[in-house]
C-alpha cells in the first residue's frame, strides 16, 4: 500500500521543491520504488530531475483533467527507482478550468485511486499558493511534510498552512496526517538560525523531524544539472542530510 505525502507550504523560496526531488531520489536509493508528481507550474521538480519540460506532452494537467490517465503521464527519470510525472506551464490554467467541476478538491485523488499500490511512495511537489492544486494535493495526501526556512520570517503564514489542513481535514479528508515539520536553510554559525529551530522545536516538539536540511551550495548547484544531489554530489552535506531524511520517514512508517 502506497503512501501519499505532499510537500506544501503557500510560502516560496523554502526548500519544497528541492525536499521533493531530493527526498524522492533518497527514497529511491534506500530500494523504496517512488512516483513524484509535479503540481507546480514552474516545474522545477521535472527539470530537476531531468525532464525536458518544453517536450511534456502529457503531465500533471492532463491526469487532473481526466483526459489522461496517470499511467500515460509517468516518466522514468535517471535517479534509480524514481518515476515522476512532469508538470507545464499549461498547470497555471488548471484552477480556472476545474472551477466549475463537480467534486472539483478530489480530482488528483480519483487519479491516483489506480496506481497508489504501485509504489513504496507517492510525493507531490505543491505549488506556493493554498489554491485548488494544493488542495488537490491535500485532499489526495496521507500525511503533509511542511518545509520551515530557518531565517526571519520562518513561522510567518505557517498558522494560516495549518488552519488550511485542519479545514482539509474537516471537510475533505479526515485522514490527512501532518508527517513532519522540516527545517531547512539551516546555518549553524548563524545565531538567528538557531533561535528558529529552538523556536520551532518548543512550539511544535514531535511533530518536527529530527533531521535539519543544512545550506549546502551543492543542493543549489544540482538542479541546473537536471540532477538530484544523490546522483550529483552523494558525498556533499546535503546528500546527507535527505539521506537522513528519508531513514527516518522509513522508520517512522514501518513502526
Amino acid at each position: 500500500m502506497g503512501k501519499i505525502i505532499a510537500i506544501a507550504n503557500q510560502k516560496g523560496g523554502v526548500g519544497k521543491t528541492t525536499t521533493s526531488v531530493n527526498l524522492a531520489a533518497s527514497l529511491g536509493v534506500l530500494e523504496k520504488k517512488v512516483l513524484l508528481i509535479d503540481a507546480d507550474p514552474q516545474a522545477n521538480a521535472s527539470s530537476g530531475l531531468g525532464i525536458d519540460i518544453d517536450n511534456v506532452t502529457v503531465g500533471t494537467y492532463q491526469m487532473l483533467e481526466h483526459s489522461n490517465t496517470p499511467q500515460e503521464a509517468i516518466l522514468k527519470t535517471s535517479a534509480p527507482n524514481v518515476w515522476v510525472i512532469p508538470a507545464h506551464i499549461d498547470l497555471v490554467a488548471i484552477e480556472i478550468e476545474l472551477v466549475d467541476k463537480e467534486n472539483r478538491e478530489y480530482m488528483l485523488k480519483q487519479a491516483l485511486a489506480s496506481i497508489k499500490d504501485e509504489y513504496d511512495y507517492i510525493l507531490i511537489d505543491c505549488a506556493p499558493s493554498l489554491g485548488l492544486l494544493t488542495l488537490n494535493a491535500l485532499t489526495a495526501s496521507d500525511s503533509v511534510i511542511i518545509p520551515i526556512q530557518c531565517e526571519y520570517y520562518a513561522l510567518e503564514g505557517l498558522g494560516k498552512l495549518l488552519n488550511t489542513i485542519k479545514s482539509v481535514q474537516k471537510i475533505h479528508n479526515p485522514e490527512l496526517d501532518i508527517e513532519g515539520l522540516l527545517l531547512t536553510m539551516f546555518d549553524s554559525r548563524l545565531r538567528l538560525s538557531n533561535q528558529v529551530v529552538e523556536e520551532v522545536q518548543k512550539h511544535f516538539n514531535d511533530m518536527v523531524f529530527e533531521t535539519i536540511i543544512q545550506r549546502n551550495v551543492k543542493l543549489s548547484e544540482a538542479p541546473s544539472f537536471g540532477e538530484s544531489i544523490i546522483n550529483y554530489d552523494a558525498t556533499s552535506k546535503g546528500a546527507t542530510n535527505y539521506l537522513h531524511l528519508a531513514q527516518e520517514i522509513i522508520k517512522k512508517n514501518t513502526i
